[in-house]
C-alpha cells in the first residue's frame, strides 16, 4: 500500500496539478467538482483532468474507508440498509466481491446510495477513474480493482484480494458516508 499511495496516487495529484497549470480559473476547484463538471474543462485538458482528478478522488476515498483497527462487521443504520438491500451482510459481501472479481480491466467496485434518504443501496463498478458522484450517487464504500492495488501481494488473484480486504474496512467511515447522503 505504501507504493500504491506514494507512487500511483501521488502521480495523479502531480499530473492533475500540471493539467491545471494553464487553467488559473479552475485551480481552486475541488477535484470532485472538476470530475463532475468535465464539460466545463477545455477540451485540450479534459482527458488529463478526468483521469487524474478521478484517480485522486477515488484513491482519497479508498484510503479513508480503510483502517488497521477495522471492525469485522458493519453496524447501525448502514447494517440495516445492507440487510434490506441485499438480504444480509454476507450476501452483500458476496455480491460486492463477485462484482469486483468480474469487472473487466481496471476500475473500481462501489457500494453506493442514492442522494437523499430514500432508496436502496446498490453495488456498481466503474471503469478507469469514473466515480458514482458523476451519476448523482453517493459513494459509501469502494475497492480498487486496478492491478496496481493488489498485484505485488496477490499477483493475478483479484478474488483473494477482495476477500482479504474486509479485514481493513472502516465501517465507522462507511456509516458516516451513508448518514451524510441526505
Amino acid at each position: 500500500m505504501t507504493l500504491h499511495h506514494g507512487v500511483h496516487h501521488a502521480g495523479y495529484v502531480d499530473k492533475l496539478n500540471s493539467a491545471l497549470a494553464e487553467l488559473p480559473d479552475l485551480q481552486e476547484a475541488s477535484a470532485l467538482w472538476l470530475l463532475c463538471n468535465l464539460s466545463r474543462i477545455p477540451h485540450e485538458q479534459r482527458v488529463a483532468v478526468h483521469h487524474n482528478a478521478g484517480g485522486h478522488v477515488n484513491h482519497s476515498l479508498f484510503w479513508q474507508t480503510m483502517t488497521p483497527d477495522a471492525g469485522t462487521e458493519p453496524f447501525g443504520p448502514l447494517r440495516d440498509a445492507l440487510c434490506v438491500s441485499f438480504g444480509s451482510v454476507a450476501a452483500f459481501r458476496a455480491d460486492f466481491e463477485e462484482a469486483g472479481t468480474k469487472h473487466f480491466g481496471s476500475g473500481w467496485v462501489w457500494l453506493v446510495a442514492p442522494q437523499g434518504l430514500g432508496g436502496r443501496l446498490k453495488i456498481m463498478t466503474t471503469a478507469g477513474h469514473d466515480n458514482p458522484a458523476m451519476k448523482n450517487l453517493v459513494p459509501v464504500l469502494l475497492n480498487d480493482v486496478w492491478e496496481h492495488a493488489y498485484y505485488l501481494r496477490y499477483e493475478n488473484r483479484r478474488a483473494e484480494y477482495l476477500k482479504a480486504w474486509w479485514t481493513v474496512v472502516d465501517w465507522a467511515e462507511a456509516n458516516r458516508r451513508f448518514a451524510g447522503r441526505g
